[in-house]
């Protein structure tokens, strides 16, 4: 037995668990071997260059463990970091923690995190527990009347993706017209699935077919059925207890927009057109009217100021509270590191406004309780910003354990987050294996070599023994995400076996005549056991690794996936 015991995660060494509210009490239990001879105990906690002290009291003796006792509150919201020390005869243990959270001895060692939140921070319920199906609108299926595309190319279902133009260049600009009537239609199949959200992406009016370059927010795009079609399909899921979530793309706009009008395609002036414009001073132009800022320097999305007040009231008021109001349930915000804190937190008073039961997310590819961006620490998950954010930490854990076999990682990586986020927000959190940003992941886990010419990539299917592995690591993958924390985020046509390396081949059309059925079931049962269990997908769930299988017990449903990818899943 170690000298000194302490676990932050376990409750015999740290109550709560994880991250706590402002004035909660945080109490420490260390055991110290009689042995050491220890004269006293104390923790150092720290935020930035400030750090607090708290003493330990000695308590009992428990044979050959000395129990130190320390209670502590914290007055402000943040992310903070403790460490422990034991003094000796002769000196001092300096403590921190190793990869799983318990008490190591030594100097320079990491520290523990306390996430600190708003004692008045709270999540809605109606997403937890539950089942979101993300959709690319253009791709999952069209159906009554089919609106043509205003520019580019309109392509059969069957059609293959992501041609390049005579210049080598793919314009996103080929259109299948999926549209809401479409969704309405498969609704019973979702169902069938256990879905009770749907997460679209873009609907505003727009010329591409992902529509993440927005040219008119005040317009849903016709070729998805306008206005009243979104609220049709709002309607018409919520007849089947399933909500609906937005994608808001708040960080910049197309360049081909009523706003900066770089085509010429509207009738009044954009920035583009000089300052007259009225949405001139929106955007940052280093040399007018061609070098200006623009999201990761791809001209056709120029970034709107981090100060524009004009936008920000526009899409505060005309966007999220109106369509709050109509029945959307929910914003997913794009790249939400590029938002201000103020604009931040001005999103969540709007939609809070409107709807107090409102879900608002965030795209987050890392750790969203120790973001930095902007030189800013971002303060997500204290009280005044995001519900939850896109768990792609979790997907990586995942690919990497079904590709690499470390199971001891994948828990470290899973616990790490339950720890670090509060855990009404981690209920609220997305847990995915593929978006539309990414390589579809029967791919990424089937192995294959992703060939190095575009037009090999967009040509390229799984051979048999690819997808043969892809498919079993697959389902072990989809039972790992749909048992962790949060809530599970399919996107559309995994559930089938659809295949893709990177946008734009990760969002091809739904095959609906092309389903891999044995896939689409192990789907439906792993969604039939979150309904069943609903409440008791919520809550803390720890990963444990016992050398041949990682293993996440809910109360009444154990899964255990090995290292080669088979699983079981057992029912008490």
């Amino acid at each position: 037995m170690a000298d000194i015991l302490f676990d932050s995660r376990s409750t015999q060494h740290k109550i709560p668990f994880g991250a706590v509210s402002t004035r909660q009490k945080v109490s420490f239990r260390i055991l110290v071997k009689k042995s050491v001879r220890a004269s006293g105990v104390a923790a150092f906690v720290r935020r930035h260059e400030h750090t607090l002290r708290f003493d330990f009291r000695l308590n009992d003796a428990l044979g050959e463990y000395e129990e130190y006792l320390c209670d502590f509150f914290i007055e402000r919201e943040g992310t903070y970091f403790y460490r422990f020390e034991v003094y000796v005869p002769g000196g001092v243990l300096f403590c921190g923690r190793d990869a799983e959270g318990k008490l190591i001895t030594g100097d320079w060692l990491p520290e523990w995190q306390l996430t600190v939140y708003k004692n008045a921070y709270s999540t809605p319920d109606f997403i937890k527990g539950g089942l979101v199906y993300h959709i690319f609108c253009d791709r999952f299926c069209k159906a009554g009347k089919i609106v043509m595309p205003r520019v580019g190319v309109y392509k059969e279902w069957t059609d293959e993706v992501g041609e390049t133009d005579a210049s080598g260049v793919y314009r996103a600009n080929d259109f299948y017209c999926g549209n809401f009537a479409g969704i309405i239609e498969k609704l019973d199949y979702l169902a069938s699935l256990g879905v009770t959200a749907l997460y679209l992406s873009p609907v505003f009016k727009s010329n591409s077919n992902h529509r993440y370059d927005t040219a008119d927010y005040s317009q849903v795009e016709e070729m998805l059925g306008g206005e009243r079609g979104l609220e049709k399909l709002i309607a018409e899921a919520k007849k089947k207890d399933m909500a609906v979530i937005l994608d808001g793309v708040f960080n910049h706009t197309g360049s081909d927009s009523v706003y900066f009008n770089k085509n010429g395609r509207f009738p009044g002036p954009g920035a583009y057109q000089g300052p007259t414009s009225p949405y001139y001073d929106w955007y940052t132009f280093e040399s007018f009217p061609d070098v200006y800022n623009c999201w990761w320097g791809i001209g056709c999305v120029p970034t709107i100021a981090r100060d524009a007040v004009g936008y920000q009231r526009m899409i505060e008021d005309k966007v999220l509270k109106k369509w709050t109001k109509k029945g959307i349930r929910g914003w997913r915000l794009d790249v939400v590191d590029e938002l201000s804190d103020v604009f931040l937190d001005d999103i969540r008073s709007a939609i809070k406004n409107a709807d107090d039961n409102a879900v608002v997310i965030g795209e987050v590819w890392e750790d969203a309780s120790t973001k930095v961006s902007y030189g800013e620490e971002r303060r997500y998950f204290q009280g005044d910003q995001l519900d939850g954010v896109m768990n792609y930490v979790y997907k990586e854990a995942i690919l990497d354990y079904l590709l690499r076999g470390d199971g001891q990682a994948f828990c470290n990586k899973v616990n790490d987050l339950a720890e670090n986020y509060p855990g009404f927000a981690l209920d609220c959190c997305l847990t995915l294996i593929g978006s539309h940003d990414t390589v579809r992941a029967i791919n990424v886990l089937s192995g294959a070599a992703r060939p190095t010419d575009r037009e090999e990539r967009r040509r390229y299917r799984l051979t048999h023994e690819e997808y043969t592995l892809g498919k079993k690591r697959l389902l072990a993958a989809s039972a790992l995400q749909y048992f962790l924390p949060g809530v599970p985020s399919l996107y559309y046509g995994d559930e089938v076996g659809l295949q893709g390396f990177e946008d734009p081949f990760n969002r091809r059309p739904f095959p609906w005549n092309d389903i891999d059925d044995e896939i689409l079931t192990h789907y439906k049962k792993l969604g039939a056991i979150r309904k069943k269990y609903r409440d008791e997908f919520r809550g803390e769930c720890l990963a444990s690794f016992d050398g041949k299988a990682v293993v996440l017990s809910r109360p009444s449903v154990t899964l255990r996936v090995y290292k080669d990818g088979a699983f079981e899943i057992a029912e008490s």
